[in-house]
């Protein structure tokens, strides 16, 4: 019997691990380790790689805090990371052994936020049995708002008389390189004022992002006489393009702005890919939604996708001892 072993990761395993990524029936550039450490001096590592004798076929990305780890916090989602291979079986062997490193290094629990399916090449839902065989607690519940493009949707009545507006006014979308105009003038200010709160990435760390993902981060904004007036931010994987920051000016209602933007991504730019996400509009854990800003994403023709987000104590490695037959 082939022998599975687990242990951190560590800086000379930069490119091992990226050429794994990269054949990953389940990843996306979100797991690259140059998007990893960009926010490094935020999060103590505690990524793993797993082996089948010598050979890796697995992948944690994962970061400490006190006895508990998560996968990742500084991520959208997480999780265990396989090649289109793997089969169950392995995995709950792989599943096992992690949790029973992790208890050996005094590590109580471990909470995992599992990547919606519809980002994944493959069916790739083995970890969420292993989670429910290691009597996982389900401990929150987001609603992402996404459009099969693969499919016929519905952009309701209100959305195209905006989009209508958008064209009388003359609106012209730009994709940009650059992103001080939109950060500065209409991102930063906004949330600012609503909220309180910066953009999650600075305007330093995202145009980093940006140089080292080209094809996977691009910035569009929208102008009215010359002037900028909103803009979004999309991540770009396989399968998937998801708006990671959207804004406009107080005037975006009357220009149609955000309308006349997200059509335009939604029907022409991004209309070969499989999904577009728009993401969550959750509060409070999960527990609240936005219903404003809900009932915008739905209007264009989106619908609600779960993503899970499960806890689970390490010591429950012993309850996988009887699992197979």
């Amino acid at each position: 019997m082939k022998k599975i072993s687990v242990r951190l990761y560590h800086d000379d395993d930069f490119l091992l691990w990226n050429s794994f990524v990269e054949e990953s029936k389940n990843a996306t550039f979100l797991f690259h380790r140059t998007f990893m450490e960009y926010h490094s001096d935020r999060f103590d590592d505690c990524s793993l790689l797993i082996f089948e004798d010598e050979k890796l076929v697995a992948l944690l990305p994962a970061n400490r805090v006190g006895q508990r780890i998560f996968s990742h916090q500084g991520l959208t989602y997480g999780g265990l990371l396989f090649s289109q291979k793997v089969k169950l079986t392995l995995v709950i062997e792989i599943f096992k052994n992690i949790l029973h490193f992790l208890n050996e290094l005094k590590i109580e629990k471990i909470n995992i936020k599992l990547i919606p399916a519809f980002y994944c090449d493959y069916f790739s839902d083995e970890l969420e049995y292993c989670l429910y065989v290691a009597n996982a607690q389900l401990i929150q519940v987001d609603s992402l708002a996404t459009i099969d493009l693969k499919k016929p949707f519905s952009i309701s009545k209100t959305r195209r008389e905006s989009i209508h507006r958008g064209e009388k006014n003359n609106l012209k979308i730009v994709e940009e390189s650059n992103f001080d105009l939109f950060w500065n003038t209409i991102l930063i200010p906004n949330l600012h004022l609503k909220h309180t709160i910066q953009p999650v990435h600075t305007l330093e760390e995202i145009t980093f992002l940006k140089n080292n993902f080209p094809e996977n981060i691009r910035q569009f904004n929208v102008y009215h006489n010359n002037k900028i007036v909103a803009g979004t931010t999309v991540f770009i994987s396989k399968n998937v393009a998801h708006p990671q920051y959207i804004s406009g000016n107080n005037e975006k209602n009357e220009l149609g702005s955000l309308d006349f933007l997200y059509h335009h991504l939604i029907t022409n730019v991004f209309k070969k890919k499989a999904f577009f996400d728009f993401g969550i509009s959750n509060e409070n854990n999960g527990k609240s939604i936005n219903e404003g800003l809900l009932f915008w994403k739905e209007s264009f023709g989106a619908s609600t996708v779960a993503q899970r987000f499960y806890e689970v104590s390490t010591a429950n490695f012993k309850l996988f001892e009887h699992v197979l037959l």
